[in-house]
């Protein structure tokens, strides 16, 4: 029997006035099949109405260095434990790094953000970076995220006095989960780098990989704790069945459970910056567009190593569903001025275009 309207109803409601839903009421609304999927989508696309609007805020991604990492997470092709062929490098030139910002606020993006590979970046990244951040705010009116490993307190508050918007570092998985993912750092040490940006005034920029074998109950824990770290952003990841990396086929993920999943976490984060991020295009399928009913963030230009949909599908998409996006200049404006050549950071992976390709100028995969 399907679940009446008031039940619905009340997942609105709770959303907007900022009331935690039950965990009983959460696994309802993942595992049920009397949940149907567009009284969901209504009642998700209220609460994300009411502190979002019809916005959606667009986020180009950078792989500032790519590859050549001590960690061994298993769902990345970057991984010391992948064989994933991709082309590794250091890390860009100054010069690159703020072309690329400022190409990316040309494309409509509100937020440039820069990923590093490693365990954690040394004192002397961390200086960089923070000089980096400190040209690309002073040239261009886009916020800055940056995502570079496990950081202490002193390295997140000189990010900050640079004048960084947002740390990036994705719980991905459960606490419990994770040792299961990744050996060569913890749960806890991501947990103790949330807490240390947020402890210098940064604001927190979390996410999960979706997909990864965990259960109903792990999903809804890892979107409560989010809401107790008072993530401003929170990328949703599903994850990509890429060659080379040690987790094979993603599990459970059709595209009604990525839609469920979206919902939860919005019913859970009401005020946060839901963001579809990767294997939005591959899990979600024809049913993509409807992920922006609960979420009011996505990536454009793809991810870090791997291809997502073009600029101008990205934008028509977003205009198609009567959305907007959170810039000085219009998605229709954007989509008048979009070229066919479109700037993608991908792997080489079959069928997609490589990183060399794009960076001709690198030799053996260094910069």
């Amino acid at each position: 029997m399907a679940m009446d309207k008031q039940w619905y109803q009340s997942l609105a409601e709770a959303g907007i006035e900022l009331e935690m839903l039950t965990t009983g009421t959460c696994m309802q609304l993942l595992t049920e099949k009397s949940v149907e999927l567009l009284p969901l989508l209504d009642a998700a696309f209220k609460v994300r109405e009411h502190f979002h609007g019809r916005e959606v805020t667009v986020h180009i991604i950078n792989n500032v260095s790519n590859g050549l990492c001590s960690e061994d997470c298993n769902y990345c092709p970057q991984s010391k434990s992948s064989s994933a062929e991709i082309v590794a490098y250091t890390e860009k030139s100054e010069e690159e790094i703020i072309t690329e910002a400022n190409q990316a606020y040309e494309a409509g993006a509100h937020r440039y953000c820069m990923v590093y590979a490693g365990r954690r970046p040394s004192r002397e990244r961390t200086e960089r970076i923070a000089r980096l951040v400190k040209t690309i705010k002073a040239h261009y009116p886009i916020e800055v995220c940056v995502s570079a490993g496990i950081m202490d307190e002193v390295s997140t508050r000189l990010l900050k006095e640079a004048g960084l918007d947002r740390l990036n570092h994705n719980l991905n998985t459960s606490a419990e989960r994770y040792g299961r993912i990744c050996t060569t750092h913890s749960f806890t040490d991501r947990l103790n780098t949330l807490k240390a940006a947020r402890r210098t005034g940064l604001e927190v920029c979390s996410g999960i990989i979706a997909g990864m074998g965990e259960s109903a109950e792990e999903l809804i824990d890892l979107a409560m704790l989010l809401r107790e770290l008072e993530a401003k952003s929170i990328p949703i990841n599903f994850l990509l069945p890429i060659k080379g990396n040690r987790l094979g086929e993603p599990q459970n993920l059709s595209p009604e459970y990525c839609l469920k999943i979206l919902c939860l976490f919005r019913f859970l984060n009401p005020q946060a910056e839901i963001r579809i991020a990767a294997g939005r295009e591959y899990h979600l399928r024809s049913l993509e567009a409807m992920s922006l009913y609960p979420a009011n963030s996505l990536f454009m230009d793809g991810y870090l190593n791997t291809k997502g949909k073009s600029r101008r599908d990205t934008l028509q998409m977003i205009i198609d569903a009567g959305f907007t996006i959170k810039s000085d200049k219009s998605a229709e404006e954007l989509l008048l001025h979009e070229g066919e050549d479109i700037v993608e950071y991908t792997s080489t992976t079959p069928g997609l275009k490589s990183d060399a390709d794009l960076h001709p100028a690198r030799q053996n995969g260094l910069s």
